[in-house]
């Protein structure tokens, strides 16, 4: 028989407690359906005080003023809750109210390195506590990219994990730690092996969380195949490439899924008219509500161009806001749902006063339970990002039919199929190079796809018939996680950042 695993999955945000992106769904989804093939699984998280809301939770304080030792010299103290994101599945939250109930934004502090230093020794001092000897800590993104460094440092003496491995999971590496990495002085970059600062040292809010992540880390991976090789060169690597090409043997790509509980138009209750791909002529009665309920002209003949992501440059507003005054000339709809920076944002409401009847956009913030709505009404959704190493968006969308047009790139290249009218096959349009010319071209290639009604209908069917559930990707990190388990502990050069906590 083979054996059951013992996994910890350790996450700055879980939806429902708290989301700012797609890393909270992806640390919800994954732990849960890795339950459901048998493991045991336990999750961490922050307690952000004024965003999670106790009573409604139920969570239950389970320790309380726990003295957690940062290094010699400083000592922290936390709180412990508990509560379950389904039946036999935990889910634990480290609170402090001085570093992460100040603010009722999950991020965005002065001292967002020092914050998330103390929830990954605070992680690893509750698996002490708890004596749960972990197989697998999966660590998802830069803030929990400490947590490699300390196992292999600090809690290396540590009893209960001293057969545990590390997964890091790279969701973005554009975001290493608290700021953005590129404007950091020459003097003060991080090499990823020198001992960590104390917390009065402002040192400690240049040291590269992501970077020594990457080089702890048992097994490295990133959340789509795609996305694995890119981020292996100079245009993609955000100036960790050459550690990542070193470390290639021990790096891995699976693209992300969605929870296919939670994105069924069959029983979306989000929705004007349920329906599923054999019921896909109910998307049109769909389509009339999302009309009127923005106040657009009702038309089913009208396309409806979706955008639900963020409003930024990675998203590809570079190249959507200099196309939009041609667009917004022809018979078409456009959509967009999504907060973001400010100088884009000021561009979409100048296009809005003045193609009222076209195009509306709506903050994400406030409106985040019309978002299936704009899918079911939708005949197109638009990501054009310069980089994405997975994409939720698209894979949500195709659910609800929803058709992508989409820049060939990391997880987008992975997911979404060209289609070719010659064989009647894809999923949805993609192009190649980032600029307005090559963007245009694939939009142009939709709207003309979108008159044959019924090769259009075709495609609807194919990507609502896609697998994106979480069932496959779950399956792909249980082996990952037995590969790493497998593997001899990587070893770390010279990091030697002795410490007292680490007794269990």
């Amino acid at each position: 028989m083979t054996k059951k695993l013992k996994i910890v999955s350790v996450a700055s945000e879980v939806a429902p407690f708290s989301k700012t992106g797609g890393l909270a769904d992806v640390a919800r989804s994954l732990p849960k359906a890795i339950k459901r093939l048998g493991h045991e699984v336990m999750v961490i998280t922050p307690f952000y005080g004024k965003v999670i809301d106790k009573e409604e939770y139920d969570l239950k304080l389970i320790y309380k003023e726990i003295k957690i030792s940062l290094n010699a010299k400083e000592d922290v103290v936390v709180n412990y809750w508990q509560g379950y994101l389904m039946k036999d599945l935990p889910i634990y939250f480290v609170e402090n109210k001085k570093y992460f109930s100040q603010k009722k934004s999950i991020y965005g502090s002065t001292h967002e390195n020092t914050r998330f230093l103390i929830f990954d020794v605070a992680v690893l001092k509750l698996l002490s506590i708890l004596k749960f000897e972990a197989d697998i800590i999966h660590c998802h993104d830069w803030q929990t990219g400490l947590i490699p460094f300390y196992l292999k440092n600090d809690f290396k003496y540590s009893k209960s994990l001293s057969k545990t491995k590390t997964v890091y999971t790279i969701h973005n590496l554009v975001f290493q730690f608290g700021r953005n990495w590129w404007e950091v002085p020459a003097d003060k970059k991080d090499f990823g092996k020198r001992n960590l600062p104390l917390l009065a040292d402002s040192n400690i809010e240049y040291i590269n969380f992501a970077k020594r992540g990457i080089l702890s880390a048992d097994v490295i991976n990133t959340v789509s195949e795609q996305y694995r090789e890119e981020i292996m060169t100079k245009s993609f690597g955000q100036d960790l490439d050459r550690i990542l090409r070193n470390r290639k043997d021990r790096l891995f790509g699976i693209i992300n899924g969605i929870d296919y509980k939670a994105f069924n138009p069959l029983v979306d209750i989000g929705l004007f008219k349920n329906y599923d791909y054999k019921k896909i002529h109910r998307k049109k009665l769909n389509k009339e509500y999302l009309q009127e309920t923005f106040k657009l002209p009702i038309d089913r003949d009208v396309p409806i161009i979706s955008l639900t992501s963020r409003v930024t440059f990675q998203k590809g507003f570079e190249l959507i806001i200099p196309l939009l005054d041609h667009l917004l000339s022809l018979d078409l709809q456009i959509i967009i749902l999504g907060d973001g920076d400010k100088k884009y944002i000021n561009e979409l409401k100048k296009f809005q006063k003045k193609y009222s009847k076209k195009i509306v956009w709506l903050p994400f913030t406030g409106y985040e339970h019309l978002e299936t709505m704009v899918y079911a009404g939708s005949d197109f959704i638009l990501l054009p990002s310069h980089h994405e190493p997975c994409g939720i968006n698209q894979l949500k969308a195709m659910r609800y039919g929803c058709i992508p047009i989409v820049r060939r790139v990391g997880g987008l290249y992975d997911t979404v199929k060209n289609f070719n009218p010659a064989t009647n096959q894809g999923t949805g349009f993609t192009f190649n190079h980032f600029d307005v010319f090559s963007l245009h071209e694939a939009m142009v290639r939709a709207l003309e796809t979108f008159k044959y009604k019924k090769t259009f209908r075709e495609m609807m069917v194919r990507a609502m018939q896609q697998s994106n559930s979480w069932e496959i990707p779950a399956k792909k990190y249980v082996t990952l996680y037995r590969k790493a388990v497998k593997l001899p502990k990587y070893k770390i050069g010279n990091g030697n950042n002795k410490g007292n906590h680490a007794k269990d």
